[in-house]
């Protein structure tokens, strides 16, 4: 059965590409940042996490090695066949119901910022659900200026450039992003919709899922733990 790309979102380049756009191959070289050092910090120790768009499992096989029971969800299905030891789940996130509720529920790489805000309540929604009592959600957001100062680049290790072409203006809001990436053995394209949003924009879209912003966790401001707003 053939997976169609989600209105606004185009990839281009070898090997596979997921509804969203992304290129497989470029996800499963991606080195893993600071993500698994964050969610770490806010998790206790061997606890249970929902990661949410875990892609080829970056910042996963860093929490598997950390002693984290994951579950590890993505609608790709050749993403998740490059994920080693952890659970995996294909659904979109946002139709997700596993009826389990976790520590720690993650949504990163910027998913928070779908252009389609009926999705991006979704999104939340799907965190909230699957919340266990006294649990925390932790949400990777986009800086404040992400899509000014373009374009702009960064060398990757392994020879990965990665170049944030252009945010144009789609209308409600919403910017059309292009993104290339080169390497010596291919190149590839991803154009995807993303709604920028202010830090207190961001605080209207949780509390419209019923969620609080608890803390930022980082320096940046770009990862921020939140919680039910009837907790204490």
């Amino acid at each position: 059965m053939e997976r169609r790309l989600r209105s606004g979102y185009t990839g281009t380049g070898p090997g596979a590409i997921t509804p969203d756009g992304c290129a497989v191959e470029v996800w499963t070289r991606l080195p893993v940042g600071t993500e698994p050092e964050v969610v770490a910090s806010a998790v206790p120790a061997g606890g249970s996490i929902l990661e949410l768009g875990c892609g080829a499992g970056r910042v996963t096989h860093a929490l598997v090695e950390r002693g984290f029971a994951v579950t590890a969800v993505d609608e790709s299905p050749e993403m998740l066949a490059r994920v080693r030891g952890a659970r995996t789940v294909l659904s979109p996130i946002e139709d997700l119901d596993l009826g389990e509720t976790f520590d720690a529920v993650t949504l990163g790489s910027f998913l928070v910022h779908a252009g389609d805000a009926a999705v991006r309540r979704a999104l939340l929604l799907t965190c909230v659900r699957h919340l266990a009592p006294g649990g925390v959600v932790l949400i990777q957001r986009e800086g404040e200026d992400w899509h000014t100062g373009l374009p702009r680049e960064r060398a990757q290790p392994g020879g990965l450039t990665v170049r944030v072409v252009s945010a144009e203006p789609v209308g409600d809001g919403v910017n059309s992003v292009r993104v290339e990436y080169e390497s010596p053995d291919g190149s590839w394209t991803h154009v995807f919709r993303s709604r920028p949003m202010t830090a207190a924009r961001f605080e209207e879209a949780l509390a419209e899922a019923g969620l609080r912003l608890d803390a930022y966790l980082t320096d940046d401001r770009t990862w921020v733990r939140a919680v039910p707003a009837d907790r204490a």
